[in-house]
């Protein structure tokens, strides 16, 4: 058993369980602070019963993502200790910040956001959704940080084969940062509207008539119909910087083999490491040089130029596609439902059953995205500095196996009771009236507000 590859695989798996949850919880706690602003200027309870259902979706995932995350954080010293060893001096500071974050802001406010909405005041309840929200944003400024700068290093020396700081700002500000950090907020903002979206019209498909439904479910769609083509700019920003940075990672994603002027854009193949080539074809020529040099004879570099030293290439060149594909389909449904809303202020039951299928779309997409730009930086952990081979443990193969068979089972069953909480929590979603009846100053209001069908 190979203990480089099975370590590989253990921290993939730790990280694609992880990634799932604080996809949702970054931009989920941005849309409770909305809906509680909303209430808050409104007095309408439909803000509040959105932010109610959608406090308890935000409360399990961020529970899982903190469990997740400790576990994954031990691997870097039982099967990555090079890892630390050679970089501790830079990767140990922002983790450290991240953990400051995630577990003194996130973790402490939350309990107010849970159940303060009674025992503190309106402004204080808020401002606490709003610090969950921020803190949750900054968990990721510092993971992304320190996942750029392993791709884009600088602000650094080494001494003695030890990565010692010279700059922070250089570090933290790193050349791909801004665009890895403003592409991951917007999948997470893409995530999230499709699990609204999708959860809301599952309540809506279940003959749920009540406004709050409708109203998460609108909001969502017309996000998405304006984060969806924002994200597919964004993209192309972060590919140019890749190419300028990585550019084995660009030829691996295109499925570029020779250097050429005027580079075709693969559609679909099979690439062939043996063959150095891609089989059954379909492509665009000249078009990857236009997309990616902004010019129909522009060069790019083949995968043979980096003989040794470029990323596995099927890996990177499907999850790419499979990437791209769900983001175009975002975009497609988006706006099919959004016109649908506009002209006939409602959606058809093919339309919420798409929506339905869509709720997890996000997570794919994520997961694709991630598996480019992390299987696109071997064969280095810390591009052109640390080899993935040079930091592993040189423990026997059968312990990693063992304990990856048990990650991958629990990650299952948590993964399966995730998204059955959900849907149960969708099943049981009834506007409740007792909500009314414990708000101050709604009995007022209730008579009023059931007319209008809230």
């Amino acid at each position: 058993m190979d203990v480089l590859i099975l370590s590989r695989i253990q921290f993939a798996a730790n990280i694609s369980f992880h990634i799932l949850f604080p996809t949702i919880t970054i931009a989920l706690g941005w849309l409770l602070f909305y809906f509680k602003v909303r209430y808050d200027i409104s007095k309408h309870p439909v803000w509040m019963r959105a932010y109610r259902f959608w406090v308890k979706v935000f409360a399990l995932t961020f529970a899982l993502g903190v469990v997740s995350g400790i576990t994954m954080s031990f691997q870097f010293g039982t099967n990555w200790p090079g890892f630390m060893e050679t970089i501790g001096n830079i990767a140990g500071p922002l983790l450290a910040y991240e953990i400051l974050t995630a577990f003194f802001l996130e973790a402490t406010l939350l309990g107010i956001m849970l159940f303060g909405f009674h025992r503190v005041p309106g402004w204080a309840h808020t401002t606490a959704t709003f610090l969950v929200a921020f803190g949750t944003t900054m968990s990721a400024f510092w993971i992304i940080v320190l996942n750029s700068w392993m791709h884009t290093p600088a602000g650094f020396e080494m001494r003695e084969g030890v990565a010692h700081a010279t700059d922070w700002m250089a570090i933290i500000f790193n050349d791909s940062f801004p665009y890895r950090f403003t592409h991951t907020l917007m999948s997470s903002a893409l995530t999230v509207c499709f699990l609204v979206a999708g959860i809301s019209a599952y309540r809506m498909y279940r003959k749920d008539d009540k406004k709050a439904p409708r109203l998460t479910l609108k909001t969502a769609i017309f996000a998405a119909a304006i984060l969806a083509p924002t994200q597919a700019f964004i993209g192309d920003l972060h590919g140019l910087n890749t190419l300028e940075n990585q550019p084995a990672k660009v030829a691996a994603m295109e499925g570029l083999w020779e250097t050429q002027n005027g580079a075709p854009l693969v559609l679909f193949g099979i690439p062939s490491e043996e063959t150095k080539e891609n089989k059954y074809a379909i492509e665009i020529p000249k078009m990857a040089s236009f997309i990616l040099t902004h010019d129909l004879n522009g060069e790019l570099k083949g995968i043979n130029e980096f003989e040794g030293a470029h990323p596995p290439v099927a890996p990177v060149f499907y999850s790419f596609r499979v990437m791209v594909g769900v983001g175009m389909l975002m975009i497609a449904v988006a706006w099919w439902c959004s016109l649908s809303f506009k002209r006939k202020g409602k959606l058809s039951s093919m339309q919420l059953r798409v929506l339905i299928g869509m709720t997890f779309s996000g997570w794919i997409a994520t997961l694709a995205g991630w598996y480019v730009t992390e299987i696109g930086r071997q064969p280095y952990l810390v591009s052109g500095v640390l080899r993935t081979a040079d930091a592993v443990t040189t423990i026997p193969g059968e312990n990693v196996a063992f304990t990856l068979v048990a990650y991958l089972a629990i990650y299952a069953v948590l993964l399966v009771a995730y998204i059955k909480t959900i849907f149960v929590l969708a099943k049981k979603a009834v506007e409740v009236e007792e909500y009314d009846l414990t708000m101050p100053g709604l009995p007022e209001r209730k008579a009023k507000f059931t007319e209008q069908g809230a």
